[in-house]
């Protein structure tokens, strides 16, 4: 059973920089693809970023140029780095990591982005 284990929210200015981590227990993350999606207060939620099992990167449109995605070389662990963060993107954020019909969550993560 793969568990996902999320750290590095908490509260920025806008303009800021935060550093998400997804972290595997149980199981290597290798032949999963990994994503992360986020919820804002009153909004649906949404899909960030996106990395393949094969190491290809998925941006949505609004977060290219400022986000990244990556992962680290025992496959455990997928970042989730984020630069120049507005006020909107205050949301909570999740990470999922799915193989065929394998679907898993992280426990979810507060991003506020306030002055």
């Amino acid at each position: 059973q793969l568990q996902l284990v999320e750290t590095g929210g908490g509260l920025v200015q806008p303009g800021g920089s935060l550093r998400l981590s997804c972290a595997a227990s149980g199981l290597s993350l290798a032949y999963y693809a990994v994503g992360w999606f986020r919820q804002a207060p009153g909004k649906e939620r949404e899909g960030v970023s996106c990395i393949r099992a094969s190491g290809h990167a998925e941006y949505a449109d609004f977060v290219k140029r400022r986000f990244t995605i990556s992962r680290d070389n025992t496959k455990t662990t997928v970042y989730l780095q984020m630069n120049d963060l507005k006020s909107k993107e205050t949301a909570i954020y999740y990470c999922n990591a799915q193989r065929f019909e394998n679907n898993y969550w992280g426990q979810a993560n507060q991003v506020t982005v306030s002055s």
